[in-house]
């Protein structure tokens, strides 16, 4: 038993199962299948958390039907040739203890036509909120149709070995279109009285009973969508609830928050508070009598859980991006040791980020998810050989590389040029609501101190120190710097922005540092569309200032849409009275003014202003990997000193040269 978290780790009943603790590994599109079937990168993944100490894995969903398929990555519908494949994953992780649940999925209206090359079914035949699509009006036979897919899906997730399944009502998927009014105009038995809404949940469930019998497990996910006024209201959530709950129609029921709707809770970023879901999982818990409830939705810690779970808002919690940051979260939470835990900065970069551009899933800070059936997940062996090792930056790049050879054994020396580590990544965390990224640098001094690491702070190395330093093998981390010549892809055909020479011009690096004073109005230049110029602007506006950001794509956090980071970062920036121009550049700067073109038509204005911050491609620093060329020494390049990128591409270079070391 956890002293620290004695909530979590109290097993409890669940159906025919007792779970070890109350940590559940929840349902998300990891979207890893091959040819529509679970290979070795799944087997990988979901072994990793089961290894990792998760009481519950819920597989992600699973089409029912033709019309249900979403991805690209998603499995077979229909096939009974995914049972073998699903049963090297539900045998394996039965070895470690872990209940194995298959989550079921028909987003009805809301599909997506480009992957599956059907018509989305619905109730009423209403649009989609995936796309522009409209959808198809279900017959009788349809409807028939559809509960049997549901059954025969939950007769082959049995005889792969799962334990249960979870019926996906969340998001105003295809049951909830069916128990809510405004998505259910039927006027058959199948619509209008919540008698005949319900009506399609439930023949689906008894449906399930008759082919899979009594000892296996059914839950439902719902979700509490706070933005559409024509979605379920938390009062009808939990009329439905206790309806599938005194009937016995469900063995526990997962809490989310967010929908089609408003695509922004689904999966919150640090823009959202914690627990989101816990309110819904306390309101559903105060109707049944006997199904279980599980919260989810931005519980991001062990402590998080624990509190939930204490005060008697959920039986059990769901923890997603937690697990996918740390997979050995629970184990670590059950011993106690939370300052081991890497936490999820709740960035959605890797996760979301390249599901949403139909990418299998990984994670900023941990590029092992994913590519566990190759690295071994987070676990290390040991080198044959210890060797010397002299890391020069420490950056996310360097860190990661420094973390991960010291765990294979070798002797480790971390040398950064400035007081802190954490490079410009540091300054990152520095940007409103972004302290996450300090709490995880905090982790690696945490990790590397433990792992007895050389760290040499105020400490820049030329190529002569690096020489004589006598290490076996040196990894450049060095990351790069801004270029300060204001270039502009819209504006290929210039070099350097005109007018930089007079002045009053600094990069986000330097307001972030805080050696910038760009005086009141203040132009940003965000040529990136990411947090580096988003993020600038909200820390200056909150700082009082008069702040333009200026871009040349359609909207501002143009690259953070794959995160669902965009909209609420636009509602804050609104709030703060940043003003926005959109398809712009700046053709020249004059110290006290931008001249601004609008890109649509070529046509320029001037705008007032006092300083102006470049958020624009950095350059690399590669003048040490120059010295050393000739040198003999063996040297690795990685992180931005490459080339510059995002943060992702720094931790999973560390990472992958910390094992080849």
């Amino acid at each position: 038993m956890s002293r620290l978290f004695p909530h979590l780790f109290r097993p409890l009943d669940l159906r025919h199962k007792t779970l070890k603790n109350r940590l559940t590994f929840g349902a998300h599109t990891a979207n890893m299948a091959e040819d529509g079937l679970p290979g070795a990168r799944h087997l990988g993944y979901y072994l990793e958390r089961a290894m990792g100490g998760a009481a519950m894995i819920v597989v992600e969903p699973v089409p029912v039907h033709r019309t249900a398929v979403l991805t690209r990555g998603n499995f077979r519908h229909g096939d009974d040739s995914i049972i073998p494949h699903f049963r090297r994953i539900t045998d394996a992780c039965h070895e470690h203890g872990t209940v194995m649940i298959q989550q079921l999925y028909h987003v009805g209206q809301h599909g997506d036509p480009d992957n599956s090359f059907e018509a989305n079914w619905s109730p009423s035949g209403l649009g989609s909120y995936h796309d522009s699509a409209g959808s198809h009006a279900m017959s009788e036979a349809e409807i028939e149709e559809t509960v049997e897919a549901f059954a025969q899906a939950a007769r082959r997730a049995r005889d792969a070995g799962f334990d249960g399944v979870e019926l996906f009502a969340a998001y105003h998927a295809l049951i909830d279109q069916f128990w809510t009014p405004w998505s259910n105009r039927r006027d058959d038995r199948w619509g209008g009285a919540l008698q005949n809404r319900l009506r399609f949940s439930r023949t689906i469930v008894e449906r399930i009973r008759g082919h899979v019998g009594e000892d296996f497990i059914v839950g439902f996910a719902v979700s509490m969508e706070r933005h559409a006024e024509v979605a379920l209201s938390q009062e009808a959530l939990q009329e439905i609830v206790a309806y599938h709950d005194s009937n016995g129609l469900m063995d526990y029921v997962t809490c989310g928050t967010g929908s089609y709707f408003h695509f922004y809770d689904l999966m919150p970023t640090f823009l959202y508070e914690d627990k989101l879901g816990a309110d819904l999982a306390k309101a559903l818990k105060q109707v049944v009598r006997h199904a279980k409830v599980q919260a989810e939705s931005h519980i991001r810690t062990p402590e998080n859980a624990n509190t939930v779970i204490g005060a008697g808002q959920a039986d059990m919690v769901s923890i997603v991006r937690g697990q996918i940051a740390d997979p050995h979260l629970a184990v670590k939470a059950r011993e106690d040791r939370p300052a081991d835990i890497r936490g999820c900065i709740s960035c959605n970069q890797m996760c979301w980020g390249r599901r949403y551009r139909d990418y299998w899933i990984s994670c900023l800070i941990n590029p092992s998810a994913g590519r566990e059936f190759e690295w071994g997940g987070d676990r290390f062996t040991l080198a044959e050989r210890p060797r010397s090792i002299l890391v020069v930056g420490g950056g996310p790049a360097g860190l990661e590389a420094a973390r991960v050879a010291a765990e294979r054994g070798h002797r480790v020396t971390l040398a950064e040029a400035a007081p802190q580590l954490g490079g410009r990544f540091r300054l990152a965390g520095m940007q409103p609501r972004r302290a996450q990224i300090l709490d995880l640098i905090g982790w690696y001094e945490g990790q590397l101190e433990k792992l007895q690491i050389t760290i040499r702070l105020n400490a820049p190395m030329d190529g002569d120190e690096v020489r004589d330093f006598g290490a076996d093998a040196v990894v450049l981390a060095t990351g790069s710097q801004p270029a300060g010549d204001g270039f502009q892809r819209a504006l290929p055909q210039v070099d350097r922005l005109p007018g930089l020479d007079r002045g009053q011009v600094w990069s986000v690096e330097d307001v972030m540092g805080r050696a910038a004073r760009p005086g009141r109005r203040v132009v940003v230049l965000d040529d990136i569309g990411h947090w580096h110029a988003c993020g600038t602007a909200w820390h200056l506006a909150e700082q009082g200032h008069a702040v333009t950001l200026v871009t040349p794509h359609p909207m501002v956090g143009w690259e953070l849409q794959r995160t669902a980071a965009d909209w609420p970062l636009r509602q804050r920036l609104k709030h703060l009275g940043v003003e926005v121009a959109c398809d712009a550049a700046l053709s020249a700067w004059h110290g006290d003014s931008a001249t601004l073109v609008d890109l649509r038509d070529g046509s320029e204005r001037v705008l007032a202003a006092d300083g102006l911050v470049l958020a624009t491609l950095n350059r690399s620093e590669r003048w040490l990997g120059d010295d050393l060329t000739e040198s003999g020494l063996e040297v690795h390049l990685i992180g931005d000193c490459v080339a510059p990128r995002l943060a992702n591409m720094a931790f999973y270079e560390g990472r992958k040269l910390g094992l080849a070391l």
